[in-house]
């Protein structure tokens, strides 16, 4: 059985200000949005899911608990039918931290939803200063343990390479996620898009865009952090999209719709440092011995994790063998293999 969204973008309702990176348009897709689609769109996206499959009914874009309390309820009680209908299992939705409050989870504990997604971008306190966010990362912590007090799960969103962020302030900011109970998390490296204050930012040198070398090795940073707290990461990257590649709308940055295998990829990499030093094989010939699921990622796109083993260590592997059974990757002597 697999997990679908049936995404429901509300571009930019109910967001408060404008933080520097952001254009929800361009980002979602969706330039405008119509009450009166909603069961259209919902319909539509049913017809193309199996029966057998778990869907939820998602309100993504701009701030669902912040939009007109009128709208916030016709809404639910839109996806709410379809949930008794047993049509959907759920409903989730993506905040602000601001615009969580004790009286906003009451009211959406009264509907069927299971998952609440906050865009904390960064947990520290300087980054979301320089990004105009609106709130602080106090702030987007009580709203966390909200979140998770009230029963709801909770995704946590962040971003990479935010104007002032550090690779160090980012490891924080996921360890932060972790501990305040988050279920999954998703990771954004940085894009420039157009009409924004970030595009201008960049014109006169104010800031500088990730390249896409130093968006993998960062968000990869991150994403151990979260494999180490079995919290798992259910996007890397924008999603794709024809809005999202197409130069009228990103300037700059590193958007790449390969960018989350080249996570996984940079991910696997370092996990296969460790195991050679940890049995003292780097700089030796070797098998190894790879959990089958982790193939691909550790052999690398064009076998390019094992030609830069070579060439940054000096080991040499001669056979990659899956093993269902194993979890970690295990080097061996490639004469005793």
């Amino acid at each position: 059985m697999a997990h679908r969204n049936i995404p429901i973008f509300i571009p930019h309702l109910g967001c408060p200000n404008q933080c520097v990176f952001c254009n929800q348009r361009s980002i979602s897709g969706c330039h405008s949005f119509s009450e009166d689609h909603v069961t259209e769109q919902i319909e539509q996206a049913l017809s193309t899911i199996r029966p057998q499959d778990e869907a939820q009914i998602a309100f993504f874009g701009g701030s669902f608990t912040g939009i007109d309390r009128g709208l916030m309820l016709r809404l639910l009680e839109v996806a709410e039918r379809y949930v008794k209908e047993g049509r959907v299992t759920g409903i989730r939705l993506s905040t602000r931290p601001d615009y969580i409050s004790p009286e906003i989870l009451d009211v959406l504990s009264r509907y069927s939803v299971q998952v609440i997604e906050l865009g904390l971008q960064s947990m520290d306190d300087g980054v979301l200063r320089a990004c105009q966010r609106g709130h602080t990362a106090k702030q987007a912590e009580n709203a966390c343990r909200m979140v998770t007090k009230h029963g709801f799960s909770l995704v946590g969103q962040m971003m990479i390479g935010l104007p002032e962020a550090s690779p160090e302030s980012e490891i924080e900011t996921a360890e932060q996620i972790c501990r305040l109970g988050a279920s999954a998390a998703r990771i954004y490296p940085t894009v420039v898009f157009y009409d924004t204050p970030l595009c201008e930012m960049t014109r006169t040198g104010r800031y500088h865009p990730l390249s896409l070398d130093d968006a993998v090795r960062r968000s990869a940073a991150v994403l151990r952090v979260f494999q180490r707290y079995h919290v798992p990461c259910i996007r890397i990257g924008l999603c794709a999209g024809e809005e999202l590649t197409s130069p009228q709308t990103v300037m700059e940055g590193p958007n790449h719709p390969a960018l989350g295998e080249m996570v996984l990829s940079e991910c696997a990499y370092l996990e296969l440092l460790s195991a050679l030093e940890k049995q003292g094989m780097l700089g030796e010939t070797v098998n190894l011995r790879v959990p089958e699921r982790k193939v691909s990622q550790t052999v690398g796109q064009h076998r390019r994790n094992l030609a830069r083993l070579e060439r940054e260590t000096g080991t040499v592997v001669r056979r990659v063998i899956a093993d269902a059974e194993l979890e970690e990757i295990l080097p061996q002597p490639w004469q005793n293999a």
